[in-house]
């Protein structure tokens, strides 16, 4: 399954100006990433499109849960079964008739993901595998390194020295950014997704380079499913607004087996819908699967999580928090006047080296 990006439920891509998260589980420090545009006088609202780091009211919150709780009468079972059977078709549907006019290229990632930015494959063998001796080689000879290495042997990418997942890679709107902009000759990008339009979508961009990126379709709630490269031979798994497409007794098998895939050091970055936010708010009823899952008119379902939830799903898959922080966004629609209250969750967890 891949991230969308409508105002209606999804991601909203085109409107991500600037982050500031707060970790308000741990006290963690506020970083300032996008841009520190902060909402001091409410006169003031319609004067940009969006407003970083926006504190709820207990009013505001107390609405939401209320909301919420009004909407969550789940479907009955036959009917959630049949939205589970015919993922595949609804997915499918969904990118015949959006195609590529429907996604915008993620800039922020290498701001809020430096593990994709150029030159981090090279820090990362010094930091994570102690492989110091292969920052002195050349492009070809760092090549040659990684083809003796013993995780080596005849997969797709098996000659890179960094290599880089994208689970949900829709019409590859993380993976071309990361080639466009990381040119490190031993970078290698694989890119799933459930939809195999999407896949089909990815392979005939010009931008598509078998020699850099590899793209296949793949149900990660599939769990026995084959993925095409060993155990322990990926740096970084990332999921975008991805997890949340997965039906909630699937998730932790699906984390689990991705951390399999990953490096001793490697790391799983996330980004996803957080609870409350304006997506979930809007739904209506009929339209709840199970406490806090829901189906779009699409077809397609989506879950919202909180900062404590990921974590245990991280934890329990043995990986180690790096990051979990909550971004509450204000956006605002300056012609129509209209107020948009965004939570999404970023995450960082890590492999024990």
């Amino acid at each position: 399954m891949a991230a969308l990006s409508t105002v209606d439920g999804v991601e909203g891509c085109s409107m991500e100006t600037g982050l500031v998260l707060s970790d308000s589980s741990t006290g963690d420090t506020k970083r300032p990433q996008f841009g520190t545009r902060f909402l001091t006088d409410p006169r003031q609202v319609f004067q940009h499109n969006a407003w970083d780091n926006v504190e709820w009211t207990d009013e505001q919150e107390e609405a939401a849960k209320k909301k919420v709780l009004e909407n969550s009468q789940p479907l009955p079972s036959e009917k959630q079964e049949e939205y589970d059977s015919r993922a595949n078709e609804y997915w499918n549907g969904f990118y015949t008739i959006h195609e590529n006019r429907f996604f915008k290229d993620r800039h922020w990632l290498f701001t809020e993901f430096p593990e994709l930015a150029p030159q981090c494959g090279h820090e990362s063998h010094s930091d994570v595998s102690g492989r110091d001796d292969e920052q002195q080689l050349d492009p070809k000879q760092r090549r040659d390194f990684a083809a003796s290495s013993p995780d080596s042997c005849d997969f797709p990418g098996s000659s890179a020295t960094y290599r880089i997942l994208e689970v949900g890679c829709g019409v590859g709107n993380t993976v071309f950014p990361i080639l466009k902009t990381n040119n490190d000759p031993g970078l290698f990008v694989y890119g799933c997704d459930f939809s195999s339009t999407a896949v089909e979508l990815v392979k005939t961009n010009p931008e598509y380079d078998p020699e850099r990126c590899f793209a296949f379709v793949h149900d990660s709630s599939e769990v026995e499913a084959n993925y095409p490269v060993p155990d322990g031979t990926l740096d970084v798994v990332v999921l975008i607004f991805v997890l949340s497409a997965l039906h909630p007794d699937k998730m932790q098998s699906s984390i689990s087996r991705l951390a399999r895939l990953l490096k001793p050091g490697g790391t799983m970055l996330l980004r996803d819908y957080g609870r409350y936010d304006m997506a979930q708010l809007r739904f209506k009823k009929g339209r709840c699967l199970s406490e806090n899952f829901y189906v779009r008119g699409d077809g397609t379902r989506v879950y919202f999580f909180t900062q404590d939830e990921l974590h245990e799903l991280f934890t329990k898959a043995g990986l180690e928090k790096v990051q979990n922080l909550v971004d509450r966004r204000l956006q605002v629609n300056r012609g129509k006047q209209l107020t948009m209250y965004r939570v999404w969750i970023q995450c960082k967890y890590r492999k024990a080296s």
